[in-house]
């Protein structure tokens, strides 16, 4: 975290966004006061809370983007939720702590994988052990014989010279087989090998009941309760290697400690996305309807983002100090239609800027995961290689550009659109086709597209 200082945030950011420098601004200064917290003397560190943030722009134009990738620069706990999941049931809809239990899940599940990770050479050496004492079990004991003397009666004699040969021949065999393992030549040698399997009784029941924390814990407790039995199996080595290293990994590792940094990191890290505010956000007039469960569901908001202790299967969590990144259109309401205690808890509002045309070619091509670079990648795979012009790019960006000014404007979404037609009927006889090289121009593009821009319904519809 040290090398990631507010500047390098936003240029790691820039890879992948374009444009939006106000609102990578923002998250990075949020992202980099975390790691200044954790280096406060105790006493200030838990005075220092989060600068939450609201981000406001139509939909399409990279804040989903800009947390997501934020989180993962970080290598953070992060959940995504949108906020009309708890308006879907009733007035209120879900418990708005699944959030906070949803991420928990998610950083323990994130935790657990390191820890595994961290213990992969002895899990896997362990496992080696147990593959061979089912290739070649280890004979049993052979006893000691009692010889009599004739010069002292009764007095016992071990063959040690016979059983030392038979412990040599042992591990000569095993090493070979050892060897033989290693080396991958029985890879395909099928075994034998017990599992644990724990039978749990049915509870779909439970399954869209709209009673959130229900099941919380019940599948955890029940595999504690019930008892785990034995089944055997048969599977190839490397299958067996497999599933005997995840089983040693679990045992090797101390779940305790795995769950203490969890919720730790979750306290300290977690960063929850909230889209879609504007949806629960007042229509400005008072009165009745909607309104109310719009307020009730923000009402239930306000103290898990003040700061409240939240009951999960792994023990109460904080979430004083987890970091809240709200988004909204806001195109039929406004963050001042929120109640104010909620407003009060974002002070940071950044507006994102609507795309122009110039920024969707950006978007097509500078990008490392650009649009024109995922559809050449995936018709390599066929064999095929196509090539876009500059013209094909702008006449797509332009085309873009204009069905969003003139339809719903649905940002960069757009681009997916029209590409996709574009290259509709290429990925459709791709494994026919007998011309590997296809370039993409302008006339291309306009011809792919021309029935449908000049339908204006048929436009919207399609594009």
């Amino acid at each position: 975290m040290d090398e990631l200082t507010p500047r390098r945030i936003v240029e790691e950011l820039d890879k992948y966004i374009i444009g939006q420098n106000d609102a990578k601004k923002s998250v990075a200064i949020a992202l980099r006061n975390r790691y200044r917290r954790q280096r406060l003397p105790d006493e200030l560190k838990d005075e220092v809370a989060p600068k939450n943030i609201i981000m406001i722009g139509s939909t399409g134009i990279g804040k989903t983007e800009i947390a997501r990738r934020l989180a993962h620069l970080a290598k953070v706990p992060f959940l995504k939720v949108e906020a009309t999941k708890f308006t879907e049931v009733g007035y209120v809809g879900r418990d708005v702590e699944s959030m906070v239990r949803d991420l928990t899940n998610l950083t323990l599940n994130m935790v657990k994988s390191e820890a595994i990770e961290s213990v992969k050479g002895k899990a896997d050496e362990l496992a080696e052990e147990r593959i061979l004492d089912l290739l070649l079990p280890v004979p049993r004991g052979r006893g000691k014989k009692k010889l009599t003397t004739p010069f002292i009666p009764f007095m016992e004699i071990e063959p040690e010279s016979e059983e030392v040969d038979t412990k040599e021949r042992f591990a000569a065999t095993r090493e070979k087989l050892r060897e033989q393992l290693r080396q991958g030549v029985l890879e395909d040698r099928m075994i034998e090998i017990e599992v644990k399997e724990t039978v749990l009784p049915m509870i779909e029941v439970f399954a869209g009941s709209g009673i959130e924390g229900i099941d919380m814990g019940l599948t955890d407790a029940l595999s504690t309760v019930l008892p785990s039995k034995l089944k055997k199996r048969k599977v190839t080595v490397a299958e067996a290697r497999r599933i005997l290293a995840q089983e040693e990994s679990q045992k090797i590792i101390d779940m305790e400690k795995v769950t203490k940094e969890a919720i730790s990191r979750v306290e300290n890290q977690g960063i929850i996305f909230l889209d879609e505010l504007d949806k629960i956000a007042g229509s400005g007039t008072p009165g009745g309807g909607p309104d109310v469960s719009r307020e009730g569901v923000q009402r239930d908001l306000l103290p898990i983002v003040e700061g409240s202790t939240v009951n999960t299967r792994y023990g109460p969590v904080r979430t004083q100090h987890i970091l809240f990144i709200a988004a909204g259109t806001f195109h039929n309401s406004k963050p001042s239609d929120l109640i104010p205690e909620l407003q009060g808890r974002f002070p940071i509002r950044v507006e994102l800027n609507t795309l122009t045309e110039e920024q969707f070619k950006q978007i097509l091509t500078q990008p490392q995961n650009a649009l024109i670079k995922q559809y050449v990648a995936l018709l390599e795979t066929e064999e095929i290689k196509i090539k876009f012009t500059e013209d094909a790019i702008d006449e797509m960006a332009s085309m873009a550009y204009a069905i969003n000014e003139r339809t719903e404007n649905i940002g960069a979404r757009r681009l997916h659109t029209i590409i996709e037609k574009v290259v509709e009927d290429i990925s459709f006889e791709a494994p026919e086709i007998s011309t590997k090289e296809i370039i993409i121009d302008r006339e291309y593009v306009r011809k792919k597209l021309e029935d449908i821009v000049k339908d204006e319904d048929l436009s919207r519809y399609i594009l």
